[in-house]
């Protein structure tokens, strides 16, 4: 059974100045969010999710994955993700509708990414913040990608839904000035390729 939607939502932003000066090319944030019916809502402790997530994910992540790149074309750069569960579920319910392939491998897919999706998952009652971490597509340790798309929505989720959502960068946060994690692992004397040491 594909995800009952209540609504989608697309939010945009464009960031023209910062710190009093202005952005040479400005920065836009995208999200693409649905508000849906969590579909364990009611039934209790339920021990094997995989079933649910069979059925709805792929849906859900091509639905969203399509009104991000409607916005931003072949110049996305950044992406992540986001739930928020209402309060009648589980945390582990926004979890399991976000970290799956079935779900992520949508956006990742169509945007041939190589770094995995950055991602928030919380609960909380309707109007509560739905904050999408955001980095670099291809690049987990470019820095100015590193973004946060901000936003509340003042009905959702209800007690028995779920905010699911997607976020997407065209360009890296305004005036980027503190350099990638690279430069800090040379400076710390580890390895680049190996920065655990693992």
């Amino acid at each position: 059974m594909p995800a009952q939607i209540r609504r989608t939502i697309t939010h945009e932003q464009t960031t023209f100045e910062e710190g009093g000066k202005p952005v040479d090319t400005p920065t836009r944030l995208i999200a693409a969010a649905a508000i849906i019916k969590n579909p364990w809502f009611g039934q209790g402790f339920v021990d094997d999710l995989r079933t649910e997530i069979r059925d709805i994910c792929p849906g859900l992540g091509a639905l969203l994955t399509g009104m991000i790149l409607e916005r931003t074309g072949d110049a996305l750069e950044g992406y992540g993700k986001a739930s928020v569960v209402g309060m009648g579920g589980e945390i582990e319910h926004g979890s399991a509708l976000t970290h799956t392939l079935f779900f992520g491998n949508q956006y990742r897919d169509a945007v041939n990414a190589k770094s995995y999706l950055a991602f928030t998952n919380t609960r909380g009652g309707a109007g509560c913040p739905l904050m999408i971490p955001l980095m670099d597509k291809d690049d987990g340790g470019r820095r100015s990608h590193y973004q946060t798309i901000n936003l509340n929505i003042p009905d959702a989720p209800a007690p028995d839904e779920i905010v699911i959502a997607l976020g997407a960068s065209v360009g890296g946060h305004p005036h980027h000035r503190i350099g990638n994690r690279y430069i800090d692992l040379e400076e710390m004397g580890h390895d680049v390729d190996n920065p655990a040491g693992v």
